[in-house]
């Protein structure tokens, strides 16, 4: 009685973990902008609760949001991208960014990100603090 053997080929198993090696790298170089822009995310709303906000200058929150920065490694953005408008009698701060990633090649990957002390990101339409 003749036994048919079961199981993947060898080159089936090298198929595989090309798709496995080129998933891992995938992820491994897409994660760190998104460990950034929840830094990022982190430094707005501690903002958002400080109550000194309301009161801060333009250039007073920028150097605020500059010195967390600083303490939390963001490289990706600085205050002096940060808008800054009053919405309703309140301050609100905002960040809209995007970061490309070089993938493989010519292949690269745009990630876009908006934070905002609103919640609701991006405040377009509303009017700038002078």
């Amino acid at each position: 009685m003749k036994k048919n053997q079961q199981g993947m080929t060898f080159f089936g198993v090298i198929f595989v973990g090309f798709v496995l090696v080129g998933g891992a790298i995938l992820v491994m170089k897409l994660i760190p902008p998104y460990l950034e822009f929840w830094s990022v995310q982190k430094i707005i709303s501690v903002m958002a609760k400080d109550s000194a906000l309301p009161g801060m200058t333009v250039s007073e929150a920028r150097d605020s949001f500059d010195r967390r920065a600083v303490i939390d490694n963001v490289n990706v953005i600085k205050g002096s991208d940060l808008e800054i408008v009053k919405d309703r009698g309140t301050t609100v701060v905002s960040a809209d960014y995007s970061v490309t990633v070089p993938l493989a090649g010519n292949l690269s990957a745009l990630m876009e990100f908006q934070a905002s002390t609103s919640g609701s990101g991006s405040t377009p339409g509303k009017k700038p603090i002078e």
